[in-house]
């Protein structure tokens, strides 16, 4: 299995983008699907995923303002992020729990940069 990130870019804090992660091959047996995200000098956090059960769960952090779509595919991912602020800048990565409840696939990440 493969993922692929798209979507990150720099914006002004307040607005919005939306990240992509599509997956390749073997995608059957996925137990749970999220996005993390990694800022300089800072533990990797998880920002938002799905669980086995379909229900979403997102870090207190982003919550009101990232959202996963509801029309997500089974091979794409989404993450639409709204009223961007500065301390959201970070590499995000998609990933995914194949087999299991860990995650254990993951994608190479998409840069997002907001500025004030």
């Amino acid at each position: 299995v493969r993922l692929e990130e798209s979507g990150g870019g720099s914006v002004q804090s307040g607005g919005s983008l939306r990240l992509s992660c599509v997956a390749s091959g073997y995608t059957y047996s996925t137990y749970c699907r999220g996005w993390f995200r990694q800022a300089p000098g800072k533990e990797r956090e998880e920002v938002a995923g799905i669980g086995g059960d379909g229900d979403i769960s997102y870090a207190e952090s982003v919550k009101g303002r990232f959202t996963i779509p509801q029309d997500n595919s089974k091979t794409t991912l989404w993450l639409q992020m709204n009223d961007l602020k500065p301390e959201d800048t970070a590499m995000y990565y998609c990933a995914r729990c194949l087999g299991g409840y860990e995650y254990n696939i993951w994608g190479q990440g998409t840069q997002v940069t907001v500025s004030s």
